[in-house]
């Protein structure tokens, strides 16, 4: 029943736009609820037991700072896509909501470490947030924070108590956390005990940045014995002895534009300390591929990062995995304006990155020690439009669970086809969105001159021949 139940939805980046859900939520906790869900909890108890005079429960949770609540907020739709405006429908409802963090000793261990566990695997977030605010990622969003050493070895010795044999180390910035090479020695003692009792420990460890990896963290690392990533733990047969790195484009001006510092001199130092190591013999490189500024030989130079790296590597069996994603500007990031390609395009990108690495390497080479992951097409069209859609993409998803469609296989036509029962235009969603107002403008805290500073310098290189 409305107004009994409230639905109360948190999140960072699958939350960035709301937008599409608006409709079905009551409530969007945006940042770290730990202040306003209590006071949203009380408020509910308090119209309960004294409803307020003239003032409904909707309008009094919006009055609390970081609770965004879609129903107080009216919207124009133009054609196609997109809105004129948002307004709030009440004069005492904010015109914007800003996300809401803690101080690090506010921050519940929950935001560190898993608070459950299925008995054969649990995990650990050392750290929150993000040193580097690279114009493409929202992980810099939130304030940088690192979990207390304390708190990670008290919850390493509980999963020891527990025999959970599987940790997961899922930070994508492990390496900036300062207490690192303690709590992996503290795990590797943990390991140590276990393969005494004839149990073997696994630790998965989230990608890192080339920039940050030593000879120490290395070190440390492989003391661990079993290790690997969590992506090649989910997807692929060999998950052992991998370090993750992501250049996020082969060319280095585009790295630079986009704010990244990972440049290639930083990667090859990276490289040349996992030669130097026995253990390390797959190196998996993170590429981006369709994004604004980008050249056809942009996309090609990948093939032969991905084969000079295998050769710097120097190990006969050493691997190379490419995984390759798709650009998507992600709202409350500088790139959230930029135009994106089509994901039936990107694939056959991803066709041309990975016929020239196979005419590079050879056919034999390649098959033995190289592997282009991509192609995720159908999450890739429902992404284009649900990350910067507006209000009315709701309706679509409804209307594609109803008719049983195959989310893991839809494909452009079907989307197409929806998104136009509801007025809605996909190509649209593909555009630079150079909208006075954007659909998550409520929540928008971007700068505007950063994003037209990106865009100018990403359009000035691609009008380049």
């Amino acid at each position: 029943m409305p107004g009994v139940h409230p639905m109360v939805i948190g999140g960072n980046s699958g939350l960035a736009d709301p937008e599409p859900l608006a409709d079905y939520l009551d409530v969007v906790a945006i940042g770290e609820a730990e202040r306003s869900l209590p006071e949203l909890l009380r408020i509910v108890h308090a119209q309960r037991s004294q409803p307020g005079a003239g003032v409904s429960l909707h309008e009094r949770i919006a009055l609390v700072p970081g609770l965004y609540v879609p129903s107080m907020y009216a919207c124009d739709f133009l054609p196609g896509g997109g809105v004129r405006t948002i307004r709030p429908t009440k004069p005492t409802v904010p015109s914007a909501v800003h996300a809401q963090y803690l101080d690090l000793g506010d921050v519940h261990p929950a935001h560190f470490t898993y608070p459950i566990t299925d008995g054969t695997a649990a995990g650990l977030h050392p750290v929150v947030g993000c040193r580097h605010t690279c114009g493409f990622c929202n992980l810099g969003v939130p304030p940088f924070r690192q979990a207390p050493l304390e708190m990670l070895t008290a919850y390493v010795d509980r999963l020891e108590e527990l025999k959970v044999r599987k940790i997961i180390i899922s930070a994508p910035t492990f390496t900036q956390y300062r207490h690192r090479r303690e709590l992996l020695e503290h795990i590797h003692t943990y390991a140590q005990r276990a393969a005494d009792e004839g149990e073997k420990v696994t630790t998965i460890i989230g990608s890192i940045r080339a920039d940050e990896i030593s000879a120490d963290y290395l070190d440390t690392v492989t003391e661990l014995g079993d290790f690997g990533h969590l992506f090649t733990e989910l997807n692929l047969s060999q998950a052992r002895g991998i370090i993750t790195i992501a250049p996020e484009w082969a060319t280095p001006d585009l790295v630079a534009m986009y704010g990244k510092t990972q440049t290639r001199e930083r990667v090859d130092k990276a490289i040349d300390l996992c030669r130097a190591s026995r253990h390390i013999n797959t190196i998996m490189l993170y590429f981006i591929v369709g994004a604004p500024g980008e050249h056809p030989e942009d996309r090609l130079a990948i093939a032969d990062y991905a084969r000079d790296v295998r050769q710097r590597l120097g190990h006969p069996d050493g691997s190379v995995i490419v995984k390759l994603h798709q650009f998507m500007p992600k709202p409350g990031t500088p790139s959230q304006r930029l135009r994106m390609a089509d994901p039936d395009m990107v694939k056959k990108y991803g066709d041309q990155i990975r016929d020239r690495l196979r005419t590079l390497v050879g056919a034999e080479a390649f098959e033995e020690h190289y592997r282009v992951l991509y192609g995720e097409t159908s999450r890739m069209h429902l992404e284009v439009v649900c990350s910067r859609g507006v209000r009315r993409i709701g309706r679509v998803l409804e209307d594609l669970y109803d008719a049983g469609v195959d989310l893991k296989n839809l494909t452009k036509d079907q989307i197409v086809e929806a998104l136009a029962k509801h007025g809605l235009v996909y190509d649209r969603h593909l555009r630079h969105m150079d909208d006075p107002v954007l659909p998550w403008q409520i929540l928008n805290h971007v700068n505007r001159d950063a994003e037209m500073r990106l865009a100018d310098s990403l359009s000035r290189r691609e009008a380049r021949s």
